[in-house]
């Protein structure tokens, strides 16, 4: 989805600026920053973000964008039409640094314990989310890094971080279906 009906430059050229110029880009085309993301993780049937809001109400916005331009993208490509999700998003309000990192972890570790990818060496290349960002294994970035990085000496020690819940985190979501809420 082409974001622009009357781009500054056409997206061919926008591919090959340098990463500065195009940060300075996007700045000035899109106006105020919506949020940061801080991790994401796309599944075969589910997303998660990890997001902080920069302007007041700019989660239900930016989401509201995402959602529209990917069903959009994707009704155009299967020559569909329609809504494409069902509910409206789910949200947790963040209220301490040990939330944060825990759900940094939930969220990277989500391709493992749903079994999208069978070991953990899969993982720490699943494309689809940012944790190749944090562990080093990415030269393109989309996440602010920075605040989950802190709590962290080397990008090892965020893998150890992750990797020391694993198996644990797989085994709850096999028996998550046994729960009654």
């Amino acid at each position: 989805y082409y974001r622009f009906v009357s781009p500054p430059l056409k997206l061919s050229v926008f591919l090959r600026i340098g990463d500065a110029k195009r940060q300075e880009l996007q700045e000035s085309s899109w106006g105020e920053k919506l949020v940061s993301i801080m991790c994401y993780c796309f599944m075969p049937n589910h997303f998660h973000f990890l997001l902080r809001q920069e302007t007041n109400g700019g989660i239900s916005r930016f989401l509201s964008q995402f959602l529209n331009s990917y069903t959009r993208y994707f009704n155009t490509r299967n020559k569909r039409v329609g809504p494409l999700f069902l509910d409206d998003f789910k949200n947790v309000l963040v209220e301490n640094e040990e939330q944060l990192l825990h759900l940094s972890r939930y969220i990277h570790l989500n391709p493992y314990s749903s079994k999208v990818v069978e070991n953990l060496s899969d993982l720490y290349k699943y494309e689809w989310s940012s944790l190749t960002e944090y562990i080093g294994g990415s030269e393109d970035y989309v996440c602010d890094r920075e605040m989950i990085s802190s709590y962290f000496k080397t990008s090892e020690s965020y893998k150890k971080f992750i990797s020391d819940r694993a198996d644990y985190q797989r085994e709850l979501k096999q028996i998550e279906n046994l729960v009654i809420d």
